[in-house]
């Protein structure tokens, strides 16, 4: 049997929970036959963001992916109700109070949405959805037609 670990609070890593999530679709378009994107193209496209700012001495954000499906319905003009679900990446995590502890809400909300950006033009998406501690918004593409 292994000897027990004695764990104690890291210096400098105990501060406010700052949670995020970006939300961004894996179907192309608004087309239900676009193309379908794996969620390893949304981590790669993660990754490559991470790196080109770090080389750039800049903060990044870390997090994790997963692939969900959103569903959703809503009222036709004729009254009937239709449903549909799309499949999505969700990237979700921490502005860690010991790396990022040091930035302002308002850099974290620019990362979040630099990083929103980048996901959703790998992605073919007109809409990001972005959640931050107890805020959420919506990115909207130019060309969105809604």
């Amino acid at each position: 049997m292994s000897e027990s670990k004695s764990y104690r609070i890291v210096p400098d890593s105990l501060g406010p929970r700052r949670d995020f999530r970006i939300t961004v679709g894996l179907r192309e378009g608004w087309d239900p036959e676009g193309r379908v994107y794996d969620v390893s193209e949304a981590v790669r496209t993660a990754r490559r963001w991470m790196r080109r700012r770090l080389e750039d001495g800049k903060p990044a954000l870390s997090g994790m992916a997963a692939r969900a499906e959103v569903t959703y319905a809503w009222r036709r003009e004729d009254g009937s109700i239709a449903s549909d679900r799309e499949p999505v990446a969700i990237f979700t995590g921490e502005a860690v109070h010991a790396y990022l502890g040091h930035l302002p809400d308002a850099e974290i909300e620019s990362l979040l949405n630099e990083l929103a950006v980048e996901l959703g033009e790998a992605l073919g998406q007109e809409r990001i959805y972005v959640a931050f501690c107890d805020r959420t918004w919506i990115l909207s593409c130019e060309s969105d037609p809604a």
